[in-house]
């Protein structure tokens, strides 16, 4: 019975880190669209961030919904979780390329935003069939 709870407990790591590699994918794809419009086009670079926040919690979404469906439980939990640590991810990788770790209005705006994205997908994963 313990070893099924462990092998329970691995494949919902391995599901996690495929929900968060799928969402990474997937904002990259979509922030590489972005900038190719952005660049032939005389879209004011005012609409940059809320684009990014968009993006990241529009892939954020899709990660916990596709967690939470194979999961089967707990989607609100488990798709906060993915938006908590991909958007940690995103923290720490921007802050090691600025060489600045300083936590500022939007880089708290992109993590709340991040975990609701991800409740959400997680609750619709849960119960969409």
């Amino acid at each position: 019975m313990e070893e099924l709870n462990q092998n329970e407990g691995v494949n919902k790591f391995l599901l996690m880190l495929k929900g968060i590699g799928i969402s990474m994918i997937l904002s990259l794809v979509m922030l590489l669209v972005l900038s190719i419009v952005l660049s032939f086009s005389n879209i004011k670079e005012n609409v940059i961030m809320p684009a990014v926040i968009f993006i990241s919690s529009f892939s954020i979404l899709i990660g916990g919904f596709l967690v939470a469906k194979r999961i089967d439980k707990s989607g609100i939990v488990h798709g906060s979780v993915l938006g908590f640590i991909y958007m940690l991810i995103l923290y720490l990788i921007s802050s090691i390329m600025s060489f600045d770790f300083s936590l500022n209005m939007n880089a708290v705006i992109m993590i709340v935003v991040g975990i609701i994205g991800g409740a959400i997908g997680g609750i619709l994963g849960v119960n969409l069939k």
